[in-house]
């Protein structure tokens, strides 16, 4: 393997700090507090390890700053330094129970809203964990149950710009107290999560009635149905669980005359790459440009000779767009690995600590030759987005040509930025302008902050 990087170490050895907690039956634990947000029970810490095959020193040294580069990288985004390494929770001025309020809907924000939504203990807050925060899985065992609403904003790039709600499982958001159009008004996406090892008949009937009453709010809503915890199932029972949730659901709104309604299903799991896969098939039908970046990507493999491409986010693994050939899950993983290497790499033996920079830059690529003839190749577009191709070795012989199309197609990935950038701005602008004329007739405050 060849990796040519620039950057620097970053977060080799997070901070750590410890506190007490309560278990659900009430006995006192230890409890290690990551700088970069994971949490790890002392009572449980040889359990953990013990799941995992030992680690070198090198080893240890780059799993730490492959959790920690997502805080570095979206620290360097304006305004959100606070919220890069672990997300927040914000608090309803007199709301019970700490319940977060909504009325902040309306004050400037544009970002797409995705909700997470299920039944209590579906693996909601660890999915988001894991794609966000890069947790490791075995240390979201030791999560504690979410008891209020939390959001917390992703702004890794302009294609990678939305808020994730974090909804408890035993919170009813359909009691009168909430506002729950005002929850749905400004919803991109609806992602229903379903333990697929426990009983989810109580789900299957919350899944329904979520649907029901968010679609007659907002019909453009994506309703995504992630049927989670897959990972101890054969692959004939994650099947047959599918095919049973989906002509369940399906039939329920059959039965209230809403068979228009489309959901979205999708096998998943945080101990492989399939809950990344899924997210992103979400993200992506967030992202208007979507079709001219699929025929970018089109144009830029049929002029080099490359078999298939990804346009990813480095910090989430979030596929943004890919050629309109078919995606096989190994490529998917191959593409994630990949990108991990670089920037593990990228953050041990970057630039030194007196060097400005970030672990990941334009000088950041990689070559990969595989044992069949095939190479993977991965290049940076922008700050926050790097292509990864597949190729033949032949045909990578004439790495020239595909540099000057890669040149080409990187040029034209700005400019698709650079006017989504433009948009949003204008978008929010304008959103300003509406809640100052809004609080001024209603006699409050002009300013939304």
């Amino acid at each position: 393997m060849h990796v040519g990087t620039q950057g620097r170490r970053l977060g080799a050895f997070p901070f750590e700090q410890q506190r007490e907690t309560r278990d659900s039956v009430g006995r006192v634990r230890r409890v290690k507090v990551h700088r970069h947000g994971s949490r790890v029970s002392g009572d449980n810490v040889g359990k953990a390890a013990a799941s995992e095959p030992p680690r070198t020193q090198t080893q240890r040294t780059m799993r730490g700053g492959a959790a920690g580069r997502g805080a570095a990288l979206r620290a360097e985004e304006p305004g959100d330094e606070d919220s890069a390494a672990a997300g927040y929770c914000d608090d309803a001025p007199g709301g019970e129970d700490g319940v977060l309020g909504f009325s902040d809907s309306l004050n400037g924000e544009v970002k797409p809203r995705i909700l997470l939504m299920g039944m209590r203990r579906s693996g909601k807050s660890s999915i988001q964990k894991v794609v966000f925060h890069k947790m490791s899985p075995n240390e979201t065992l030791f999560l504690e149950s979410t008891n209020k609403i939390c959001r917390e904003d992703v702004s890794s790039s302009s294609f990678v710009s939305f808020q994730i709600w974090d909804f408890p499982g035993q919170i009813d958001f359909f009691d009168p107290t909430f506002d729950y159009e005002m929850i749905f008004r400004g919803t991109g996406a609806l992602i229903f999560v379903i333990d697929s090892q426990d009983d989810y008949v109580e789900a299957l009937s919350r899944l329904h009635l979520t649907v029901t009453r968010a679609y007659k709010v907002n019909p453009e809503i994506n309703f995504e149905v992630f049927i989670h915890k897959v990972d101890g199932l054969s692959d004939d029972n994650k099947i047959e669980k599918q095919r049973d949730i989906q002509k369940r659901a399906s039939d329920d709104l059959a039965d209230a005359a809403l068979e228009h309604i489309h959901l979205s299903f999708y096998l998943t799991s945080i101990y492989d790459h399939s809950i990344f896969e899924a997210f992103s098939k979400v993200v992506q039908k967030l992202i208007p440009q979507l079709p001219t970046l699929e025929n970018l990507l089109n144009i830029f493999i049929s002029n080099s000779g490359i078999e298939k491409a990804f346009l990813f986010d480095v910090v989430s693994k979030i596929n943004i767009a890919t050629d309109s050939s078919p995606v096989d899950m190994q490529t998917y993983e191959l593409c994630c690995d990949m990108i991990d290497v670089v920037i593990d790499i990228s953050c041990i033996y970057g630039l030194t600590d007196s060097e400005a920079g970030l672990p990941y830059d334009e000088e950041s690529m990689a070559i990969i030759h595989l044992n069949n003839t095939t190479v993977m190749y991965l290049k940076e577009v922008t700050k926050f987005l790097a292509i990864v191709c597949f190729v033949r070795k032949e045909s990578f012989e004439r790495k020239g040509l595909i540099d000057y199309n890669f040149h080409c197609f990187k040029k034209a990935i700005q400019e698709v930025f650079d006017v989504r950038v433009e948009v949003q701005q204008n978008r929010e602008l304008l959103s300003q302008r509406r809640w100052s004329k809004l609080t001024v007739t209603n006699g409050g405050p002009s300013n939304p902050q």
